[in-house]
């Protein structure tokens, strides 16, 4: 599979979420504030999200549109949307 346009955009959400972890297990380390921690915990969520979110939408549009047989495309749009 060849890589797409958003990859680069996935890769950069996920390297933020990366960071937000690491920064969460300092703090838990460090004994920081449970609403601090929870506050570090909601960045590394949305910034996964965000990224799966691109990645989907990404292969809906330039997999499943351009997907020659019509049942296997309805398949794995079917398998992907259970991710959302």
């Amino acid at each position: 599979m060849s890589q797409h346009e958003s990859h680069a955009a996935v890769v950069k959400r996920l390297k933020r979420a990366n960071g937000h972890l690491a920064s969460v297990i300092e703090m838990l380390q460090g004994d920081r504030s449970c609403v601090d921690i929870a506050q570090q915990l909601q960045a590394v969520e949305s910034a996964i999200h965000s990224a799966k979110k691109t990645l989907i939408l990404d292969h809906i549009s330039h997999c499943l549109v351009t997907e020659r047989d019509p049942e296997q495309g309805m398949q794995d749009l079917q398998t992907i949307t259970k991710f959302l």
